[in-house]
């Protein structure tokens, strides 16, 4: 295992026009996995660009776009094994993807059904819209996991806004003094709905934060996916084997790991917001050259691994997946107003009851049409 970075350096393997960097070591992973990387951040923009105009059109809900964090989240999620675990925030859907959720429960979801959300044959926990909850339950899943003597990690994604939360700085203070499992994945995309950045914290970086609390931080170009792949296979393996990087950081807490992701959303924070309204057109363009798509795909085509008889082949895939899971999720029959008293824990609680009888006294008393449509 390497000795611990200074989180100051942002770990970086491609450039932005997609060359590998003077130095950069590419991170070991097969021809076939790096054109499936390449797939899934294609699907997940593709599916971005259907959902929003889904609910432009009044037939989803509000929905959080992803465009521009493809690399993060595809990256990240093909580092994971088999057994281990994912805690998501709400705008994940292409780590999702990747591990085993279709395209039609994603659709589901946001079209107000929860069932799904109900994610039990996949190791991936539901989406928390409520910020930062989910590293309080990833660092207890991950504590659970070496309690019980499991081999398995957890990956827990949020936004840098989550870093100002409480149960941010609680969940890692906790991570860190059990020594659990788990790696704490910040998606940094330079807004927390209208806040900037540098109105969330006065440290120079997020991934620093981590020393507070006895363990390594890692800063990474979240629009590199091999970078990210890299990073984040690394902090995998130290949480699965933390004897290995013992000597780097003796009397401290060596399984956790707090990885910032320099990255930028393309689009509105949700469908709800206006981002003309607190940026500019310059900043969102120069971002835009950093896009992680063309960037992997330069490097795929430069490697041989990708023409354009294979991207043909890759986008008519994708749109058809697309394409086929809307049509199952509006085919869907709608769920009774009361199903969502159903899926709140395993069963229903006294005060779930009462919660549910007093949504049918209402419906009775002003009807369906009043209350739901």
């Amino acid at each position: 295992m390497s000795a611990r970075r200074d989180p100051r350096d942002r770990v970086q393997v491609l450039d932005e026009d997609g060359r590998v960097r003077e130095g950069a070591t590419v991170p070991d992973i097969d021809d076939e996995s790096l054109v499936e990387m390449y797939r899934e951040m294609r699907l997940a923009r593709h599916f971005d660009t259907r959902a929003v105009s889904l609910q432009r059109q009044g037939r989803m809900g509000t929905y959080p776009p992803l465009s521009g964090q493809e690399a993060a989240q595809v990256g990240s999620a093909m580092a994971l094994a088999a057994d281990d675990w994912v805690f998501p925030s709400y705008r994940e859907h292409a780590a999702a993807h990747v591990r085993g959720v279709g395209v039609e429960r994603t659709l589901r979801y946001w079209m107000g059904d929860e069932r799904g959300n109900a994610l039990d044959d996949v190791h991936v926990f539901p989406v928390a819209v409520p910020i930062a909850t989910q590293v309080l339950h990833a660092t207890g899943a991950a504590w659970a996991a070496d309690l019980r003597g499991d081999d398995a990690a957890v990956l827990c994604y949020f936004g840098d806004g989550a870093t100002s939360e409480g149960d941010f700085h609680e969940g890692l203070n906790f991570a860190g003094v059990f020594d659990v499992p788990a790696v704490f994945f910040c998606n940094n995309n330079q807004w927390a709905i209208s806040v900037p950045r540098e109105r969330q914290s006065a440290s120079a970086t997020l991934a620093q934060k981590a020393h507070a609390y006895g363990f390594e931080g890692v800063l990474v170009d979240g629009m590199d996916p091999l970078a990210v792949y890299q990073v984040t296979t690394e902090a995998l393996s130290k949480a699965k084997d933390p004897d290995a990087a013992a000597d780097d950081a003796p009397g401290r807490a060596t399984r956790p790991t707090l990885i910032e992701a320099i990255q930028y959303r393309f689009g509105a924070h949700t469908t709800a917001d206006d981002p003309s309204v607190y940026r500019d057109d310059d900043e969102v363009e120069r971002w835009k050259q950093k896009d992680p798509i063309p960037r992997l795909e330069t490097y795929l085509r430069e490697q041989g691994l990708l023409d354009d008889e294979g991207v043909d082949a890759i986008e008519t895939e994708i749109e058809a997946e697309v394409a086929a899971a809307i049509e199952a999720a509006e085919r869907t029959e709608r769920p009774a107003p009361t199903d969502m008293f159903d899926h709140v824990h395993a069963e229903r609680t006294a005060q779930l009851d009462e919660q549910a009888a007093a949504l049918e006294r209402l419906r009775e008393r002003y009807g369906d049409e009043e209350l739901l449509e």
